[in-house]
């Protein structure tokens, strides 16, 4: 049995649509913080279990029975998948899967980055064959960049760094491609990214074209970005985590621009602009 966590996210989720067009519902399993919303699932004939990255015995009734397991990246701190990778293996799965990122890296100001390299620390650890899909930038965050500058005409930010966007959609048929054709990944990937590189500055241009509303990028300090963040109600802390993302993207962690994404797809990655059309047609 494929045993997915997080299947109730865009990611995961992503993952079971296109796995259930491979793979006999009754062969998948997934572990989920909360049942009720995978009922959906349930009814299609997927095994649902509730399962917590926290407690690891609902993790081993979660992955009961397992031959595989995706485990879907969540929590900055590599401690919880520690923990599902130790279930995992307990399980007796002979692959585990985790969705890592292409600026996995110990020493990166952007807090997931380091929590990432632990994990894959771990995997190499666990005495399992695995693989580690280091998945481009989503970009999700660069569409929520746009819709936010929509209300005022303005994408305020700090200085930033070119980013190879990727999208949620490519990222799960590539996860299938991992779980269903195992022969094909092995170990840490390439990283997974986008046809191409884009700074704040080219998405706003992007989005004025799409839109015909020209967008203006706008680019301030670190400590006036904080500061505009806490004004507007967020902490402090969460600010300073969002901070990272910008100082790491200016020392180059997310501009890579590699090919192994489209060799897995059998085809080009969605590019950055077709990710925001469809995002804005629903607006």
């Amino acid at each position: 049995m494929i045993v997915i966590t997080g299947a109730t996210g865009q990611l995961g989720r992503g993952v079971v649509e296109r796995l259930l067009t491979r793979v006999p519902a009754d062969l998948i399993g997934v572990s989920v913080r909360d049942a009720s919303r995978a009922g959906d699932l349930a009814r299609r004939g997927v095994r649902v279990r509730q399962g917590d990255f926290d407690d690891p015995a609902s993790l081993a009734y979660a992955f009961e029975g397992a031959t595989r397991v995706l485990i879907i990246s969540g929590p900055a701190d590599a401690r919880p998948h520690r923990t599902a990778i130790e279930a995992a293996t307990a399980a007796g799965a002979g692959r585990i899967l985790y969705t890592s990122h292409m600026g996995a890296n110990p020493a990166s100001p952007f807090v997931p980055m380091p929590g990432h390299a632990e994990t894959e620390r771990d995997l190499r650890a666990c005495g399992v064959p695995f693989t580690s899909l280091r998945n481009g930038f989503y970009a999700t965050t660069a569409v929520h960049f746009v819709t936010q500058a929509l209300e005022t005409g303005r994408l305020v930010a700090p200085e930033d760094g070119p980013v190879s966007w990727t999208a949620h959609a490519d990222l799960a048929e590539a996860a299938v491609v991992a779980l269903t054709e195992e022969s094909r990944l092995d170990g840490i990937t390439p990283p997974l990214t986008g046809p191409e590189s884009l700074d704040l500055a080219d998405v706003a241009a992007i989005a004025s074209d799409l839109t015909g509303r020209e967008i203006t990028r706008v680019t301030v300090s670190d400590d006036e970005w904080v500061a505009r963040m806490t004004a507007h109600g967020a902490p402090e802390q969460q600010a300073l985590f969002l901070l990272g993302m910008f100082e790491a993207s200016r020392k180059g962690e997310f501009a890579e621009v590699a090919p192994a994404l489209g060799e897995l797809l059998g085809r080009k990655p969605a590019a950055l602009r077709d990710v925001l059309a469809a995002a804005l047609a629903n607006r």
